[in-house]
């Protein structure tokens, strides 16, 4: 993860939970699992601080929300694809300097708490 310089800010999403149709076996693709979502973003943030106004900042309620609806609306074979679709949304803000992206399928592997797939994006 890049170092956070001045006037950059770091936010964070953790543990959004989400339910979507995830994999590749017949149970997977019939029923909605659980995902576990957590996102880091790096964006500029002198003006938002500066202005003390919603309108200079990095709305992440309104990415959440982009991520919520793309997610429970459509279905996934892999993690990888997943992970990348929600990164991408996130990189399409252009104030998004850097972004990661790690999603965990719970109860993925059998002696495993969960399965988790990070990746990261910038400019």
């Amino acid at each position: 993860m890049p170092r956070l310089e001045p006037g950059m800010a770091r936010i964070r999403v953790k543990d959004l939970r989400l339910r979507t149709f995830i994999g590749i076996k017949e149970e997977e693709i019939l029923n909605k699992q659980d995902v576990l979502i957590n996102l880091t973003i790096l964006y500029p943030a002198s003006e938002a601080v500066d202005c003390n106004d919603i309108e200079h900042a990095l709305n992440y309620r309104t990415i959440t929300k982009a991520i919520i609806r793309h997610v429970e609306e459509n279905r996934f074979a892999l993690l990888e694809r997943l992970t990348q679709e929600i990164l991408d949304l996130v990189m399409a803000n252009p104030s998004v300097r850097y972004a990661e992206v790690e999603v965990d399928k719970p109860h993925a592997l059998r002696y495993a708490e969960s399965v988790s797939i990070t990746l990261t994006a910038h400019r």
